[in-house]
């Protein structure tokens, strides 16, 4: 826990980590409050509320590098500026709209989100020493499995409960709220040096994007594939033995020990590379289908939930590593949609597995998946 503590003892990295999680948790429940709204104040179909949080999430994943790229360009106060001026307009406007403008500003929406998760993982980029960094992402990737863990489940409860529309004000006020105590905090993005050293020409992309960086933003979005995938998976062999209510117990307990894998990495003296991070927690996963019952899926789930947080924790630490500090805003941004088009694929994928085979195949795709990708990004880094 040293490492945590000197980590959290940085000027300003608490008060970061603390306005990030709020932000997170309502971003990464958005798309459900929409569903929600849809669903139940709309009163549409499951389907019509799936195209608004496909669009909120296509939006999201194209908008990563331009925002960044913007952020290296103009600062963050100026990104942070309009991207919460969007969401104030976008989330307070969402109880009078019709579906059909719903649709299309909800696309809008995503393309002008609030990039918190970049924006923290440059800070925290900027805000470390080498000896910290792989603490502070350790950190990072377990405040995703939190957010994961809390914001659909209290969005869903509070929706079923009170109103769909309130519950979306509440959803864009914490956007809002999280992004505006980033801009207050305004933490640097760059270390002095790396500043002094933006002052000449921005690299160009060839010179950054080579084929370490491409396995890296490669096995970002297997992992995220593999764990889009997991989801789904989980759900269909839980409904094939009659027990789909003990899905929630089964993904409480990858969070959990996500959160606990996480920590104890990054409390590790040695680091691990991302491929073999990567192919050791696609090779737990495929085994997943074999358990008879809920029980034995939440014990055989435990080590693919140890796994998990190091995975994201190392991709972020390498893409820290691998570009130049100028350029530090397009290539996070660039690591955030390649996650947001495995998170995309991964569910489809799974479907797929699933109809085609038996539920125990959903696993077994998303697991192959992310050996695969550890296979290439492993090929690709030694090239």
């Amino acid at each position: 826990m040293t490492r945590y503590r000197a980590v959290l003892a940085i000027p300003g990295m608490a008060a970061l980590m603390s306005a990030s999680l709020l932000a997170r948790t309502a971003i990464t429940a958005n798309t459900t409050a929409l569903v929600m709204f849809v669903v139940l104040a709309l009163d549409m179909s499951y389907a019509a509320a799936g195209g608004v949080a496909a669009a909120l999430t296509a939006g999201v994943a194209v908008s990563g590098p331009l925002l960044g790229r913007l952020i290296d360009w103009r600062g963050l106060r100026t990104v942070l500026l309009g991207t919460v001026t969007a969401q104030v307009l976008f989330w307070t406007s969402v109880p009078f709209m019709g579906y059909g403008v719903l649709l299309p500003a909800a696309l809008a929406a995503g393309l002008l989100m609030v990039p918190v998760q970049s924006v923290t993982r440059q800070a925290i980029a900027a805000m470390t020493t080498p000896v910290q960094r792989r603490a502070a992402f350790a950190l990072e990737a377990v405040q995703g499995e939190l957010t994961y863990l809390v914001g659909p489940a209290v969005v869903i409860l509070l929706a079923a409960a009170t109103s769909p529309g309130a519950v979306a004000w509440g959803v864009g006020a914490a956007i809002v709220l999280g992004g505006a105590l980033i801009g207050l905090l305004n933490p640097p993005l760059r270390t002095a040096d790396e500043s002094e050293a933006q002052a000449g020409p921005r690299p160009p992309r060839r010179e950054w994007l080579h084929s370490r960086m491409v396995a890296v933003l490669t096995m970002a979005v297997g992992t995220t594939t593999l764990l889009g995938g997991i989801d789904l998976a989980i759900i269909a062999a839980l409904e094939a033995t009659g027990q789909v209510s003990r899905a929630a117990a089964v993904v409480a307990v990858l969070g959990l020990t996500s959160v606990i894998g996480g920590l104890v990495y990054g409390a590790m003296t040695r680091p691990m590379p991302t491929w073999l991070l990567l192919a050791l927690l696609g090779l737990a996963t495929m085994p997943l289908g074999l358990a008879p019952d809920w029980r034995w899926l939440c014990l055989a789930a435990v080590v693919a939930g140890l796994l998990t947080a190091p995975t994201l924790a190392t991709v972020a630490d390498a893409v820290s590593m691998l570009v130049p500090a100028a350029v530090r805003g397009e290539a996070t941004g660039l690591q955030a949609s390649a996650q947001s088009a495995g998170i995309a694929l991964g569910a489809p994928l799974a479907g797929l597995a699933i109809d085609l085979t038996v539920p125990a195949g959903g696993f077994a795709a998303a697991g192959l998946a992310g050996v695969v990708a550890a296979l290439v990004g492993l090929l690709l880094s030694r090239k």
